[in-house]
């Protein structure tokens, strides 16, 4: 039995770029009556146009377990989950209690909204890890073979496992759960685009790991028809085909540095310092291990195909105009000399912290 179409939908991380455009798209549809965007801070100058019809809550997550029962909407999408640790908000520790505390706390208040229907909830690709002993493609029933390193890939596992509790203790609402790969598109703006944005591109010795990727403009159809359309269940949402990382970087016309891989706490300081954003152990697997995902189930479900991942990848390029960069002799001499130094730095480091305590004098009988 098909659900009625939701007329009011609380969409949560209305100020970030996913968020903003799902909420503006569901305010767009005849269906859907009333759109409440709920974040913890005020939307940026440039997604503010897209929030015209959406009636904004600020309000913190892990706080909302009282305010959301009021409002009483019929599908609840829960994009506000933070992939990368920011230190100006607090880091790794404000990150997971968004992600874990604010996700209990929308799942309790949930709980109490007998007209609820539908839960949408943004997952990724992430929850499979990325370790040697990966296999060639993931199912959505394949678990994970090493606990992920990556803090938000141990959040991702969490908040699914407190949606299948809540789906055992609300039968009647349709939950559908969205593992999708990264992002990427002209308009989209993740720690990978800003990778792919400079020119040249550290990665790691030896290794050639094959990607996959999701077009944002199909990464938001997938997710508008979960709202307005009866979708339950888990799906990989992901760019058919895959292109492996030296792939990539030539076709953005990139210069790819490699480094060992004992350096890749070097690599992951450089890349934090040329995006000015997070880059995490979850890059950092993915860099070297890669992960592909099956998509059969999306596509039989909502019969619709994702355009593929070179596609996806081109698409990003034509709308930022990133390919053909060359560098000069003397841009390409400083970033390696860069590169270099932060290693050694590491290194050094961590020789120092590795050497024994010298001996204390000791007091004879």
């Amino acid at each position: 039995m098909k659900a009625a179409d939701p007329e009011v939908v609380l969409v949560t991380g209305v100020s970030r770029f996913l968020g903003a455009h799902v909420a503006s798209r569901l305010a767009d549809d005849p269906r859907v009556r009333r759109v409440i965007g709920l974040d913890n801070g005020p939307p940026p100058p440039e997604l503010a146009p897209l929030l015209r019809r959406v009636e904004l809550i600020e309000a913190d997550l892990t706080r909302c377990a009282t305010l959301i029962p009021p409002l009483a909407p019929q599908a609840v999408v829960h994009l506000g989950v933070s992939t990368a640790p920011e230190p100006a908000t607090g880091g790794r520790a404000a990150m997971k209690d968004q992600n874990i505390i604010g996700s209990m706390q929308l799942l309790a208040a949930c709980q109490r909204l007998p007209k609820l229907r539908k839960l949408v909830v943004r997952s990724s690709t992430a929850a499979y890890g990325a370790s040697f002993r990966d296999p060639a493609v993931f199912t959505e029933e394949t678990e994970p073979r090493e606990v992920p390193r990556g803090g938000f890939a141990r959040d991702i596992l969490d908040i699914e496992g407190y949606v299948r509790g809540f789906t055992r203790r609300r039968p009647d609402v349709i939950p559908t759960v969205l593992r999708l790969a990264p992002l990427i598109g002209p308009a989209a703006e993740t720690t990978l685009t800003r990778y792919f944005a400079q020119p040249v591109l550290p990665t790691v010795l030896g290794r050639d790991p094959r990607l996959q990727f999701v077009h944002v403009d199909d990464a938001l159809e997938i997710m508008h028809r979960s709202v307005v359309e009866d979708h339950p269940g888990t799906f990989n949402v992901a760019g058919p085909g895959v292109l492996t990382l030296s792939q990539a970087i030539r076709r953005a016309g990139r210069v790819a540095v490699p480094v060992a891989e004992p350096g890749l706490s070097g690599v992951a300081a450089l890349v934090r310092r040329f995006d000015r954003g997070s880059f995490g152990l979850d890059q950092v697997d993915l860099f070297i291990h890669g992960r592909v995902v099956d998509t059969t189930r999306l596509s039989k479900e909502f019969g619709i195909t994702p355009r593929t991942t070179p596609e996806a990848f081109a698409d990003f390029l034509s709308g930022r105009g990133a390919g053909g960069v060359v560098l000069g002799r003397q841009r390409l001499e400083a970033a390696e000399r860069a590169i270099r130094s932060g290693i050694a730095k590491v290194r050094a480091m961590r020789q120092q912290r590795d050497q024994p305590e010298p001996e204390q004098p000791g007091f004879g009988p």
